[in-house]
């Protein structure tokens, strides 16, 4: 027959000192000073059965009683002899008995069986006589991500990319050959990739995307694609200098590093990386970017303004969490249409689009570039038009470059203005719906030259950087199309 014991408390078994010697307890009516001792219920007089304070343990004021502590070892209810006793309960596991901590980022330990069809939970059992782990080279530094794809566990470390069997193992005969056979390995032999490239220790720029996998060896200033023909480094696709130069930027310390967060674009099928570097100051505005690769064209067509600190993709759409601030910190669907009016606007900040190029006809020929015109939507402006450096010889080893500049050239709308009641336009002007400007020459004056400045039309020079971007007025957040761009040029007299 099963016997019932009622408990009072349990008693405590490490109390600290008496904390406030004012407060009071109600006891059959009477109220009685009692010190309050944290973790237990009790008063100095041993009422109603409970223990009494230690007498030196009240806070009188001496600072030798103010920092006691007092211990009360207790196995037995209420103390009592032969009483029940206090026991610890059930042990889940118990590995050893002197276990020593030991740090090994370069293995995989795994715990047992989880089967939830008949109830069998053993993740919480490592035990050691079994062998529960799998280590990969440790020249090749820590483990940094892991990724299972079919039966296979692709395992990043920072200098190496490797593959192991899943629930299976690889035989190999005397002639080479291999055969794959199962056993009750969980993870079998790891197995390397072709080529010197890990992922450093910037696992949040892994994204993956059917049989393709893409990720960065900050290290080795590589942006990388892992897929059926091994590791192909995509930064070679005309970024190298580019990349090796924003790779540079990331280090701050040992434990404080700049990010490269990446992810995967559904909706126009392109590798999103955010290279951010280290913000030494909360308030310090540093300088990010955030570009996409595009399998189609093999290249990196475009940069991208928007700072995430997340990025994902679920059911055909592109979602991001905001980065540049706290309060823009939540979640954002990309190429949301709504209203129509909320193009190039990232967590709730507008931002404009632009491209550059290189007028280059005629290669080594001098030429005056005399007129711009382009062929899309209204709003386009010109930034900047720069020439090629020029210069002059000012004696022995002494060269003096220059650039010819144009002024800015306003869009059609910006740059439109009355006078006398008559309409002109400052920059871009309307024509058989083609936008075309004639161009003002903003260079300073220079050595031997006759005219400059305002007073010559156009620019010189082998070549010239265009930067047009959209304005701040013109059909704000709504779709503007820009299809080409041309410029008259005539051959330079000098």
């Amino acid at each position: 027959m099963a016997a019932i014991i009622e408990v009072n408390y349990f008693n405590a078994f490490w109390l600290k000192k008496v904390v406030d010697k004012k407060a009071v307890i109600e006891d059959n009516g009477a109220t009685i000073a009692n010190p309050s001792w944290p973790g237990i219920i009790g008063n100095t007089t041993g009422l109603n059965g409970y223990p009494a304070f230690p007498g030196n343990a009240l806070d009188n004021g001496s600072s030798t009683e103010k920092e006691l502590n007092w211990c009360v070892e207790e196995a037995r209810i209420r103390g009592g002899y032969n009483n029940t006793n206090v026991n610890y309960g059930v042990k889940a596991y118990l590995v050893e008995d002197e276990p020593n901590a030991v740090v090994r980022g370069n293995s995989l330990i795994y715990s047992g069986i989880f089967n939830s069809r008949t109830g069998v939970n053993q993740t919480n059992q490592f035990p050691v006589g079994e062998d529960i782990t799998k280590s990969a080279d440790p020249i090749n530094g820590s483990i940094q991500k892991l990724y299972a794809e079919d039966t296979n566990l692709i395992i990043l470390q920072e200098n190496k990319v490797s593959r192991a069997l899943i629930d299976k193992d690889a035989i190999y005969s005397a002639e080479g050959g291999g055969a794959v056979t199962s056993s009750n390995l969980v993870i079998g032999v790891i197995q390397p990739y072709a080529g010197n490239f890990g992922i450093s220790r910037n696992p949040e720029s892994f994204a993956a995307y059917g049989y393709r996998k893409y990720f960065t060896d900050k290290n080795r200033n590589a942006v990388l694609r892992l897929s059926n023909d091994g590791i192909t480094e995509i930064s070679t696709n005309g970024m190298s200098d580019y990349f090796r130069d924003q790779f540079t930027k990331l280090d701050g310390s040992a434990q404080k590093t700049g990010k490269l967060i990446g992810g995967w674009d559904i909706y126009t099928k392109e590798y999103t990386l955010s290279i951010q570097p280290f913000e030494k100051q909360p308030e310090a505005v540093f300088d990010y970017s955030t570009l996409s690769f595009d399998e189609r064209v093999l290249g990196w067509q475009s940069f991208i303004s928007f700072k995430p600190s997340f990025m994902t993709s679920a059911n055909g759409k592109f979602y991001t969490i905001g980065g540049d601030s706290p309060e823009n910190g939540g979640i954002y669907e990309h190429y949301f249409e709504g209203n129509g009016l909320n193009r190039n606007t990232f967590y709730g900040k507008y931002n404009k689009s632009s491209i550059k190029f290189i007028f280059n006809p005629s290669v080594s020929t001098s030429k005056v570039f005399k007129t711009i015109g382009y062929e899309g939507s209204n709003g386009w402006q010109v930034d900047s038009m720069i020439s090629d450096q020029q210069g002059l010889d000012k004696g022995l080893l002494v060269w003096e470059s220059f650039n010819d500049t144009t002024a800015q050239v306003y869009s059609l709308y910006e740059g439109a203005y009355k006078e006398d009641n008559i309409q002109y336009y400052a920059g871009f002007y309307r024509k058989e719906n083609k936008y075309v400007a004639n161009l003002i020459n903003s260079s300073t004056t220079r050595p031997q030259e006759v005219v400059w400045g305002v007073d010559m039309s156009g620019i010189k020079g082998f070549l010239t950087t265009v930067t047009m971007s959209t304005d701040a007025t013109t059909n704000l957040g709504g779709e503007k199309e820009l299809f080409a761009v041309s410029s008259e040029y005539v051959l330079s007299a000098l």
